[in-house]
C-alpha cells in the first residue's frame, strides 16, 4: 500500500517557495525548510527530493502562480501604455511591505544561480524571453495606436525595457526606495513616445 500524504503537497510547496524567494538557495537550510513547512525531512525528500529540486519545483511554481499570473492579469489593461507601468508598479508597490518578499524570485535566482547551473538558467532564460515579448507586445500595439513613437524598433525598445526593470528588481533588494525606482518606469515610458 503506498504511503499516503498527510499535508498539502501545493501548499507545502507554496511555503518553501516563500523561504526561498526571501533568503535564496544558499541562504536556506533544510531546517528553514521544515521550520516553514511544518513538514519533517523525510517527508520533503520522500515528497520533493533533494534540497535543489524542492527549489526547482518552488521555482516553477512561482513562474506559473505569480510570475505568469501577474502578466496575464496585466495584459488586460486599458492601454499599452498602462500595461508597461503596471509591471513596474507590481514590484515598487512591494516596498511599502516591511520585511516582505521585494523583487522577482526568477531574477534573485538569475543574480544566484543561474550562471553555474544550466537547468535553472534555462527556467530563468524563459521567464525573461517571456516578459520581454510582453513588452514587445505591448509596445508594438502601442506604436499601432499611436502612442508610441511607430519610427523605433520595438524589439530593441522591449529588450531596453527588460534591461531597465531587471536593473530596477536588483535595486529593490539592496535599495528599496520607491522615488528612485519611479524614475526608472518613468524613463522607460518616456523613451516610448
Amino acid at each position: 500500500m503506498p504511503w499516503e500524504k498527510s499535508f498539502d503537497v501545493d501548499a507545502t510547496l507554496a511555503r518553501a517557495m516563500q523561504v526561498f524567494w526571501a533568503h535564496g538557495y544558499e541562504a536556506t537550510s533544510m531546517q528553514d525548510l521544515v521550520q516553514a513547512t511544518g513538514i519533517n525531512r523525510a517527508s520533503i525528500y520522500a515528497t520533493y527530493g533533494d534540497k535543489r529540486a524542492l527549489f526547482i519545483g518552488a521555482l516553477k511554481k512561482y513562474d506559473v502562480d505569480v510570475r505568469r499570473r501577474m502578466l496575464a492579469q496585466i495584459d488586460q489593461s486599458a492601454s499599452p501604455a498602462m500595461a508597461i507601468s503596471t509591471i513596474f508598479d507590481r514590484f515598487i508597490d512591494q516596498t511599502s511591505i516591511p520585511h516582505g518578499n521585494w523583487g522577482c524570485f526568477i531574477v534573485n535566482t538569475a543574480l544566484e544561480l543561474a550562471a553555474h547551473d544550466e537547468e535553472i538558467a534555462t527556467i530563468v532564460n524563459a521567464a525573461q524571453d517571456d516578459i520581454e515579448a510582453f513588452f514587445r507586445k505591448s509596445i508594438r500595439t502601442g506604436q499601432e495606436a499611436g502612442i508610441f513613437a511607430a519610427d523605433r524598433d520595438a524589439s530593441a525598445l522591449a529588450h531596453q525595457a527588460l534591461a531597465s526593470m531587471l536593473g530596477m528588481l536588483v535595486m529593490i533588494r539592496s535599495r528599496p526606495n520607491a522615488e528612485a525606482l519611479i524614475t526608472i518606469r518613468d524613463g522607460v515610458l518616456k523613451s516610448l513616445i
